[in-house]
């Protein structure tokens, strides 16, 4: 026979030790990938009524992809990156933000 031999993927693909070294934990990863995951699926809800509030996906798509696959291959590529934010400052800017409009 000629061709190449299959090679076997593993369950996820990017692996999971490879993701694991973006974040901190592996909760971190689990929240981050699935809040781009509901970006990505509101994205592809909302092509069809013209408005483009979310951001697409960032890396190529393939047939019947599911968005958490995209959110992980996006994460693994370092398209997105992880921050902390500190509640407190997030409530001082948002204070602020409401005198200055105010």
């Amino acid at each position: 026979m000629s061709g190449t031999a299959p090679v076997a993927e593993g369950i996820t693909n990017p692996p999971i030790d490879e993701l694991l070294t973006k974040t901190d934990s592996k909760y971190k990863l689990v929240l981050y990938s699935a809040k781009r995951a509901r970006q990505i699926n509101a994205y592809y809800s909302q092509l069809g009524e013209g408005l483009l509030e979310y951001v697409g996906p960032l890396v190529d798509t393939h047939v019947q992809e599911k968005p958490l696959s995209i959110a992980m291959r996006e994460i693994n590529a370092d398209l997105l990156t992880c921050e902390d934010i500190d509640p407190e400052a997030e409530a001082a800017a948002a204070a602020a933000a409401s005198a200055e409009n105010a």
